[in-house]
């Protein structure tokens, strides 16, 4: 099962513990989370179902490729994370 994780900048507004998901991809991960958390859809996802800007996702160290679909494949030992990203000067 793929592994869940969710930063503390995000657990601060919503319990997001991290989790194993059994999950093909990151859509299929994320809607686990949104299962047992809905108001966590609100934080991570826009209105057209994508990931909010303010978002950075990895999966297995690499920035995931589709923030619109969310269809980047998952493995069984998968590990997700979702984190705030930083901007500024």
């Amino acid at each position: 099962m793929a592994h869940i994780f969710f930063a503390a900048s995000i657990q601060r507004h919503i319990a997001t513990p991290e989790r194993e998901v059994d999950a093909r991809t990151l859509g299929e991960a994320l809607e686990a989370a949104f299962s047992e958390q809905p108001r966590l859809r609100g934080y991570i996802l826009d209105d057209q179902g994508a990931l909010r800007r303010h978002l950075a996702v990895f999966v297995d160290g690499r920035p995931v490729s589709d923030r619109q679909r969310l269809s980047d494949a998952l493995g069984q030992e998968s590990r997700v994370y979702v984190i705030q990203a930083l901007s500024g000067g």
